[in-house]
């Protein structure tokens, strides 16, 4: 106790989507529809990376640990939004809600190192594809995925114990579906400017050079496509890099707009409604993405899918 004196909260309550039971009951659904699909879509494409031999080259490994990633990062927070719908209380205790603060933003953080990753793959492959295969070796991509799933986990232990260390003497309502850190810091009895300052610069740092990064590989990658001779080679990594852009663009788009321009400024339903567009909305996008633009992914998912199906009538 000696440690935490100042904290007489010992749960907070997460608001979520204030509204009547009938609506809450509406949420429930659609929530659990699109995690059902996020989680169907995402292992589909991790389990034909894994089984399609075929696949088993840089560019697929990297999409099925992305996949992978994107399974853990919509499960840190969805399952607890899908009982919140159906309860009364909506409490999360204070050690529930700093781990979903961890792991949810460690993981998103994660999402924007395999972006960059994914970005610096398709550099290597279509601006040096002679030096492609001695560069990308079996070392080096295995580095980067163990790189891509631990790098957010060591760099957000620094702001959730920051937080965590905050006072909490006084209301403990969060005005959000998730333990987002800008209402946790709100809800702090004293104003630490210097907690808020090191939060702040660390995710202007960390989004806007990934950021950078990724659209500097693409724009180096979309010179070469155009400096290509033959139009089915052009169409053809057009289409792989279409597919990343967008991913890229709904996921850093929206979360640009929550924490590097002043979050604490927009109003709580927008900063709601954006949050839920990159830890819902494209999570469950990303596979339909990914699969629909790719004759090699879609050839895979037929193949493993259409070999278990045909297994099961026999």
């Amino acid at each position: 106790v000696s440690g935490r004196e100042t904290n007489s909260v010992s749960h907070f309550i997460l608001m979520g989507f204030p509204s009547s039971p009938e609506m809450q009951l509406l949420y429930f659904g659609l929530f659990l529809v699109a995690y059902t699909l996020t989680l169907m879509g995402n292992t589909a494409i991790a389990c034909a990376v894994r089984w399609d031999w075929r696949l088993h080259t840089p560019m697929y490994i990297l999409l099925g640990n992305f996949s992978f990633l994107e399974i853990c990062y919509v499960t840190t927070t969805i399952p607890n939004m899908l009982a919140n719908f159906l309860s009364t209380s909506k409490s999360i205790s204070f050690v529930s809600c700093f781990a979903q603060f961890y792991f949810f933003f460690s993981l998103g953080c994660d999402e924007g190192f395999f972006l960059c990753i994914m970005a610096f793959d398709r550099y290597l492959a279509i601006c040096r594809p002679l030096h492609y295969p001695h560069i990308m070796t079996k070392q080096l991509y295995t580095g980067l995925i163990i790189f891509g799933w631990s790098g957010g986990f060591v760099l957000f232990l620094t702001p959730v114990v920051l937080i965590s260390q905050l006072p909490y003497c006084g209301p403990n309502t969060i005005n959000h579906f998730i333990c987002d850190p800008v209402p946790l810091m709100m809800l702090s009895c004293s104003e630490d400017t210097t907690t808020q300052f090191i939060y702040s610069t660390f995710n202007a740092i960390f989004m806007v050079g990934t950021f950078l990064f990724i659209l500097c590989s693409y724009a180096l990658v979309i010179l070469a496509v155009l400096r290509m001779p033959s139009a089915a080679s052009k169409h053809k990594a057009f289409s792989t890099c279409a597919s990343h852009l967008a991913v890229v663009i709904l996921f850093f788009g929206s979360v640009i707009v929550t924490y590097v321009s002043p979050g604490s400024r927009h109003p709580v339903e927008v900063q709601k409604i954006v949050t839920l567009f990159y830890s819902v909305i494209t999570p469950l996008c990303n596979p339909l993405i990914y699969s629909l633009r790719n004759k090699e992914m879609k050839a895979a998912l037929r193949k493993v899918f259409g070999a278990e199906i045909h297994s099961h009538k026999t």
